[in-house]
């Protein structure tokens, strides 16, 4: 199994409108991709991720999923979301 960790901060300013619309595209991916096993997101409400202000889990059977995810148009289409509504991300990816 892979496990495939994103930690971003949503940008000063961007609308409640637009987070939302972010966050459901990424809830999307889980059917979108058909390698998904698990997917999750939502904001954090420790206040322990520092600057980080939402966390993303997928999980994959293979590095081979992983890869088809990574590649997938849907998936594509969040990235160019996170890089217009985030300021970084942090990704981890691991193999168990």
């Amino acid at each position: 199994m892979v496990d495939h960790l994103v930690f971003f901060a949503v940008r000063d300013g961007v609308s409640t409108e637009d987070v939302e619309d972010l966050i459901s595209s990424i809830q999307a991916l889980k059917d979108e991709v058909s390698s998904t096993v698990d997917l999750s997101v939502g904001e954090d409400f420790s206040g322990r991720a520092g600057e980080y202000t939402h966390a993303l889990f997928a999980r994959f059977e293979d590095r081979a999923g992983l890869q088809e995810y990574m590649q997938h148009p849907a998936h594509l289409a969040v990235v160019e979301k996170l890089d217009e509504r985030t300021t970084g991300r942090i990704v981890a990816d691991y193999e168990f």
